[in-house]
C-alpha cells in the first residue's frame, strides 16, 4: 500500500494503488517535526569541493556532471538521505512537448509520477514509459490542457494502472482535451485539482504546490508548477507559466530556491525572467523543445540569460533525453549526446509541433483551414485557433476590433513581442 499525505490540511488521502481505490480520512495527520541541523559553513566547503569534482567530470564526460546540493533549508521531509534509494528525473525527448517522468522506490513500494504528457499526434512518450518497463503511474499531472501537455494522458490512462490525475483546472475545447476528460472518468483514477500552498507527500518526496492560486481563464497563467524535494535536492517545474506568473510565485513566497529548473514554456522568452531565474538559482536548467521547431525555442535571449548566471543548460533537441539522478545529497545529469545549445530560427512555415492550431479547432484534429484566421471578424472558437489565444484573451480581440493588422495585436493584454512574434510565424493569423 502506497501512501499519499496532504499536509496543512484535515484531509488525509491513502491511496491504494493495487486495486486503483482511494479513501478518505478525516483526521488530521502531519508529520512528524524535526529541529534544523543544518551547517551553512559545512554546506559551503560542500558547494566549492562539488564544483571542482563538476569541472574534473566535464573534461572527461561532456554530457554528465554532478553537483552537491546546498539548498538544505529548502527540505521539510523528515527522513535522512543516508536512507534514500535513487530517485530519477527523466526529462524524456517529446519533441516540441513536455514530458517528465519522476521514479524512485521506498521500503517495497515503487514511485512513478508522470508531469505532462507529451504531444497529441504522438505516442513517443507512452513508448518510453513502455520500454522501461513502466506499467503504473501513481500521480499523472497536465499542467495545462494544451495538446503538447496533455496529449497522451488518455492513451496511459487507458493503457496503464493510474492512481490519481492531477490538472490546474482550466479547460479547452480541443479534442483532446475532451479524450483526456473522458479517459478520467472512465477509469479508477481519483482526480485532483491542487492549489498554491498545498503540500504533499509520496513517501520520502515533497510535492510543494506554487501554482495556480486561482484560475483565470487563462491557461498559461494557471499552469499548476510544483517543486519536489528528495532529501536535500529539489526539482522545479512550472509547465506554460509566464513572467507575470512567475512574479506571482515570488511575491506569494513560496520557497523557490531549487537544483534543477526545468525552463518554463519551452525555452521562449515569455518565461524565466531575470528575477524568477534569480529566486530559484538552480545548478541545472533543462529545456524541452523540439528540433527545428516553428518558434524558435529556446529563445536566445533566455539561454544566455541562464549562460550568464552560471547555470548549466540542457535541452531535449539537442541531448535526448535527460535524467537527473539523486540520492537525496548529489546530483548527477546524464544525457543520451552531448553539445552545446544555440538558439534555434523560427521556421517559416507552421509544422506540427506543439500546441498545434489545427487540434485547437474542437473535433477535427488534422484539417488546417485554407484561409487565414482573420481578426477582425472571427468568432470566438475561431480566434482561440490561433497560437496562444485562449478564450479570456479571444474575447479581447473581439471587443478591440478593428486591427488595423496582426501587428496590432500587440495592444491585447498578454501579447508582447515575443508572443506576437509567434503568432505572426505561425501564418494562421491575419487582419482582412
Amino acid at each position: 500500500m502506497k501512501i499519499f499525505i496532504q499536509l496543512g490540511s484535515a484531509v488525509t488521502l491513502f491511496l491504494l494503488t493495487a486495486c486503483g481505490t482511494a479513501d478518505i480520512n478525516n483526521e488530521n495527520e502531519q508529520p512528524e517535526s524535526t529541529s534544523e541541523n543544518f551547517d551553512a559553513n559545512a554546506a559551503e566547503e560542500n558547494s566549492e569541493s562539488s564544483q571542482e569534482n563538476n569541472e574534473e567530470k566535464s573534461n572527461s564526460s561532456s554530457n554528465k556532471q554532478t553537483a552537491s546540493e546546498n539548498n538544505t533549508e529548502n527540505s521539510v521531509e523528515s527522513v535522512s538521505s543516508e536512507d534514500l534509494k535513487e530517485l530519477e528525473v527523466h526529462y524524456i525527448d517529446a519533441g516540441q512537448a513536455d514530458a517528465s517522468l519522476l521514479t524512485f522506490e521506498d521500503d517495497d513500494n515503487e514511485y512513478n509520477i508522470l508531469f505532462d504528457s507529451g504531444n497529441w499526434n504522438d505516442t513517443d512518450v507512452f513508448d518510453y514509459l513502455s520500454a522501461n518497463g513502466t506499467d503504473s503511474i501513481d500521480i499523472l499531472i497536465g499542467s495545462h490542457p494544451h495538446a503538447d501537455h496533455i496529449g497522451q494522458m488518455d492513451i496511459i490512462l487507458e493503457n496503464l494502472e493510474v492512481g490519481e490525475v492531477w490538472m490546474s483546472g482550466d479547460e479547452t475545447e480541443s479534442a483532446t482535451f475532451e479524450r483526456v476528460l473522458d479517459a478520467v472518468m472512465a477509469s479508477d483514477a481519483s482526480y485532483e485539482e491542487p492549489r498554491a500552498g498545498e503540500s504533499y507527500e509520496a513517501g520520502p518526496l515533497e510535492i510543494e504546490i506554487v501554482n495556480p492560486d486561482e484560475i483565470t481563464g487563462d491557461v498559461h497563467e494557471g499552469s499548476l508548477s510544483a517543486k519536489f524535494t528528495y532529501g536535500n535536492t529539489s526539482f522545479l517545474f512550472t509547465g506554460d507559466a509566464e513572467s507575470h506568473t512567475e512574479e506571482d510565485m515570488i511575491s506569494r513566497g513560496h520557497t523557490l530556491e531549487s537544483d534543477v529548473l526545468k525552463l518554463g514554456h519551452h525555452g521562449s522568452g515569455t518565461s524565466t525572467s531575470p528575477s524568477f531565474l534569480q529566486e530559484v538559482d538552480p545548478r541545472f536548467a533543462i529545456v524541452s523543445a523540439g528540433e527545428n521547431n516553428q518558434y524558435g525555442h529556446p529563445h536566445a535571449e533566455v539561454i544566455e540569460r541562464v549562460e550568464n548566471a552560471g547555470i548549466d543548460i540542457y535541452s531535449t533537441h539537442i541531448h535526448g533525453t535527460i535524467i537527473v539522478s539523486s540520492d537525496g545529497e548529489t546530483l548527477e545529469v546524464t544525457s543520451d549526446t552531448s553539445g552545446s545549445i544555440e538558439h534555434q530560427e523560427e521556421a517559416e512555415e507552421s509544422g506540427s509541433d506543439e500546441n498545434m492550431s489545427s487540434e485547437q479547432s474542437g473535433n477535427n484534429e488534422t484539417a488546417s483551414p485554407e484561409d487565414c484566421i482573420d481578426i477582425n471578424s472571427a468568432s470566438i472558437e475561431e480566434l482561440q485557433q490561433i497560437h496562444e489565444v485562449g478564450a479570456v484573451r479571444a474575447g479581447d480581440i473581439k471587443d478591440m476590433r478593428p486591427f488595423n493588422d496582426v501587428e496590432d495585436l500587440e495592444r491585447v493584454n498578454g501579447i508582447g513581442e515575443v508572443r506576437l512574434e509567434e503568432i505572426t510565424s505561425e501564418g494562421l493569423a491575419c487582419a482582412e
